[in-house]
């Protein structure tokens, strides 16, 4: 059985448990920006359930995220101290300095990008209106506000749709990711299993050889004791032969 590199290091594990959370944060944070910017476009008075909804698991995702950088950035600066120690070359100590860089970059930028959108909801909610002197159209009363009160519901109507796309879409990339990641562990199970089988088979064939080595020379035993056998054989029919030619010329003799 050959032993994985990510196996031996504790480094490369967390940091290939990183990798998959941080792919997973993305596409939170695609989901969120999506909704953000439907909220925004509609001038909603107040967080939507939906949007709420994105924001806690975006942020939650995020703070996972920056313990387990934290706890890479602290072994980077233990394996920089003294790299002989931890067999690691000062080129793979710089690698995984500037992927633990890389990857809290990317989080400070999606938490930098989460306060702008707040702000952005703050100013869109606390706009207020041109100008409070000037009076109403009279015009609009009456049954213009009929017509109003139907685009509204039309609005409000088609964002509910968008929402539930959204909602749809996220699902099946859920399902998509997760049916990825059902494929990769089935792959790694197989991937030993083969190995396995590999090792026993050559068990296997090393066990048939000597079996067969072991019939050959049981064989070849078995051949010669029957050489012997048949040798002996005709010796005694010789000999019985000559015994009854010899009993036949003496009762002819006599007779």
């Amino acid at each position: 059985m050959m032993s994985s590199t990510n196996e031996e290091d504790p480094f490369l594990q967390v940091q290939q448990d990183v990798l998959s959370q941080l792919s997973s944060t993305r596409q939170l944070f695609t989901s969120y920006l999506r909704i953000l910017s439907l909220t925004t476009t509609t001038h909603a008075a107040s967080p939507t359930p939906e949007l709420k909804s994105a924001l806690s698991d975006l942020e939650s995702s995020l703070a996972s995220l920056s313990e387990d950088v934290t706890d890479l950035s602290d072994a980077v600066a233990a394996a920089e101290s003294a790299p002989d120690r931890f067999g690691l070359s000062q080129a793979e100590v710089d690698r995984r300095r500037r992927t633990v860089q890389e990857v809290r970059g990317e989080i400070d930028d999606m938490k930098e990008e989460i306060l702008k959108g707040g702000a952005r909801k703050n100013t869109s909610r606390g706009k207020a209106p041109a100008d409070d002197s000037i009076l109403p159209d009279p015009n609009k009363f009456g049954l213009g506000d009929e017509g109003e009160e139907d685009e509204d519901h039309y609005a409000e109507f088609e964002q509910r749709q968008q929402m539930h796309m959204l909602r749809e879409q996220d699902t099946h990339l859920d399902g998509v990711f997760q049916t990825v990641g059902n494929l990769r562990r089935q792959a790694d199970d197989m991937g030993r299993e083969l190995e396995e089988q590999s090792h026993m088979l050559d068990v296997v064939d090393e066990m048939a050889d000597r079996v067969g080595g072991r019939l050959q020379t049981g064989m070849q035993k078995l051949q010669f004791i029957m050489r012997r056998n048949e040798d002996t054989l005709s010796s005694c029919c010789i000999a019985v032969l000559i015994f009854a030619l010899i009993l036949l010329l003496v009762l002819l003799v006599v007779l």
